[in-house]
């Protein structure tokens, strides 16, 4: 079965791969089919095998020999080990399929957040919508707290930090609630902080990025979920017999 989930995941990440490239385009994530970037010719079914093509093919297009970013790879591998962990963590459940939407929707924000500082509105409606059927079963109401936590404790965030906070990651966190509960979002929004907090502070110490740079902080929302939804309930139990 293992074999099963990790054949989805590279399946589910290359199309992750169409939504980071499109979304910020405003294209289509429905069709045309895949092209080349650079000489637009229309990708075979045989070229776009997840993992495999982009080793077969070096790396580049097949056409006009384009250098392919390892993004296309990363991805798909990236989805491919997350779904498998939540696999291993919960099996074939209905909060595995919970954690499978949610975790793709944070994959494909994190990397559109890398690259163009934004995170859709389209990915923020898609996690609402489908969080609100896929959680009934799981959260329940602890979800419906968790969007008005996560979206109030970052707008608090952005107001404090006098707009520092970005609005994607506002309605990342208000996603995050709905799909973690209120509980295992708090685990998810401190790992989150902490880990980004270290990586801005290390950038600006060694002049890699000015005070005034923008800086993507969805991709650690989105590491702080990715912890949280693993081991979050282990993480909270050990804090609470540590120290209460």
């Amino acid at each position: 079965m293992e074999y099963v989930v990790l054949l989805l995941g590279l399946c589910i990440g290359s199309f992750l791969n169409v939504v980071i490239y499109r979304l910020p385009k405003d294209e289509s994530i429905v069709g045309p089919r895949s092209y080349c970037p650079q000489c637009s010719t229309t990708l075979k079914w045989y070229n776009l095998i997840p993992v495999l093509s982009f080793v077969i093919q070096k790396g580049k297009c097949p056409y006009c020999g384009i250098k392919i970013s390892a993004r296309y790879i990363a991805v798909e591998l990236l989805t491919a080990g997350v779904f498998l962990a939540v696999y291993l963590r919960y099996g074939i459940t209905w909060q595995s399929l919970n954690y499978w939407v949610f975790s793709a929707l944070l994959i494909a924000a994190s990397f559109i957040d890398l690259e163009h500082k934004i995170i859709p509105n389209e990915i923020i409606v898609a996690g609402i919508i489908l969080g609100s059927v896929l959680t009934i079963k799981t959260v329940g109401l602890s979800g419906l707290y968790g969007i008005f936590l996560g979206g109030g404790l970052l707008l608090g965030v952005a107001v404090a930090s006098r707009g520092n906070m970005g609005g994607g990651d506002i309605k990342l966190a208000a996603v995050m609630g709905l799909f973690l509960g209120w509980k295992l979002l708090l685990v998810a929004l401190f790992t989150g902080f902490l880990t980004g907090s270290f990586v801005g502070l290390t950038l600006l110490v060694t002049g890699v990025m000015g005070r005034k740079d923008p800086f993507p902080f969805g991709p650690f929302l989105a590491l702080g979920s990715l912890i949280s939804l693993l081991w979050g309930n282990k993480i909270i139990f050990w804090y609470l017999n540590r120290f209460i």
